[in-house]
């Protein structure tokens, strides 16, 4: 059912926007595959924080083994702050995870049904855990739920990418880049407007 989205989502960024449509050529269809792994997806969120790639790799492989592929609130609660030093969690991500941990035993948030609750509810109750901003929420809402009228306009790619394909001069803001959205009639796939975006950087440097 998702993809079959996609399909119609292809079909309408390609009819508003030209420069989305020559993306989509360029870099044809894409699938998402969506999962409950929700408490999973947050750990790793975290964990992944200002790291490069294999750095967060390496971190959440220690991190997976030590928990032997089930981590749980629970678990987590119950194990020594060293214990998760040790596996290369900084003082503040060891923070973070047993903030979200305590938070979802206490039932402050709940992810057995988030996928049923609005993006705002979503970014809303998230965002109530130490360590998880509104750009987590974004790829949370896209990557793991599969929501596709999400704009990640805090992300850093998403407004370098804006800058090369649409000949801005700068960096856009929030309004700006929500402007952009608006005027170029991404609604209601702004996920996918964004995963094109994200594409077209392959390759380019940027820095």
């Amino acid at each position: 059912m998702l993809n079959n989205e996609i399909e119609k989502a292809i079909q309408h960024l390609s009819k508003n926007d030209p420069v989305l449509s020559a993306l989509i050529q360029k870099f044809g269809t894409y699938k998402i595959e969506t999962h409950k792994k929700y408490f999973f997806d947050l750990l790793r969120a975290i964990i992944g924080q200002q790291l490069s790639m294999k750095a967060a790799a390496s971190i959440e492989k220690k991190f997976m083994t030590f928990f032997k592929n089930k981590p749980t609130p629970e678990l987590i609660l119950e194990t020594e702050n060293t214990h998760l030093r040790a596996l290369g969690l900084s003082n503040s991500k060891v923070i973070y995870i047993k903030d979200l941990s305590e938070k979802i035993i206490t039932k402050r948030i709940t992810l057995n049904r988030i996928s049923e609750k609005s993006d705002e509810e979503i970014i809303n109750e998230l965002t109530q855990v130490k360590g998880i901003g509104i750009w987590t929420v974004h790829m949370f809402l896209i990557f793991t739920l599969g929501r596709l009228n999400v704009l990640p306009y805090t992300d850093l790619g998403i407004r370098k990418a804006v800058v090369l394909n649409y000949g801005l001069k700068k960096l856009p803001d929030e309004i700006k880049l929500k402007k952009l959205a608006k005027d170029k009639g991404w609604h209601p796939y702004c996920s996918v407007a964004s995963i094109y975006l994200w594409k077209s950087l392959n390759n380019k440097n940027l820095d």
